[in-house]
């Protein structure tokens, strides 16, 4: 599955329109589990529209609650106890979406979830987009914006991550790269892939990766 300029994919205008690509990006009928899978929004349209058997992993107790009340099934813990205890090959999809940036240990979390799946979707921000290389020029400070809502002081985010960083980190550690989304999502209102450029015009990256023949 190529997405390309031939065949764009229609994206919603939600808060989260990078679901839409994750829901293009899953088969019918797979198992999927869901790492930071918050109040299980992104659960609840795979299992509509895709008919998928879902798992979830948080570790906000609120979060955990409200997925229960709507009948999906979620393990309470981060996404390290999450994966830890799973067999090989438990599930045919695991999700990572907007979290990487927050992640100690990106290698053995995206080791595992190959080990636990046999696709991966891992997404996040861009931190060489061009309105944050426009901010530091301009005003030598972080910026503040949806894609990133936080200040140094109280940010989640411990790690600066871009495509190309992390297309060089996947070819050093051996994660086959099968898709790549770069996503602008600019005002919200009008959300869109985006095909050149994307190290400087991708606000999101998105990608599927696989395991490589010699890594099992």
């Amino acid at each position: 599955m190529i997405f390309t300029d031939a065949q764009p994919l229609i994206l919603s205008t939600d808060c989260r329109p990078d679901y839409d690509i994750i829901v293009h990006l899953v088969p019918d009928g797979v198992r999927v589990l869901d790492l930071g899978c918050g109040t299980g929004e992104l659960m609840e349209r795979l299992v509509r529209e895709r008919h998928a058997v879902t798992r979830g992993v948080d570790l906000h107790q609120p979060s955990v609650s409200a997925c229960i009340s709507k009948g999906l099934s979620v393990f309470h813990g981060d996404i390290y106890e999450g994966l830890a205890d799973l067999p090989d090959d438990s599930f045919d999809f695991v999700i990572l979406s907007r979290t990487l940036q927050q992640v100690s240990e990106p290698d053995g979390v995206i080791r595992e979830m190959l080990r636990v799946g046999s696709r991966a979707i891992v997404s996040f921000p861009n931190f060489a987009y061009w309105r944050i290389r426009l901010h530091l020029t301009a005003k030598g400070t972080l910026p503040v914006s949806d894609a990133l809502p936080y200040a140094w002081f109280n940010t989640p985010n411990i790690r600066l991550i871009t495509l190309t960083d992390f297309e060089d980190f996947c070819r050093r550690s051996g994660f086959a790269i099968l898709e790549k989304v770069a996503l602008s999502i600019g005002d919200g209102r009008h959300p869109r892939q985006i095909h050149h450029l994307t190290d400087w015009r991708g606000e999101y990256g998105m990608y599927l990766l696989g395991r490589k023949a010699s890594s099992r």
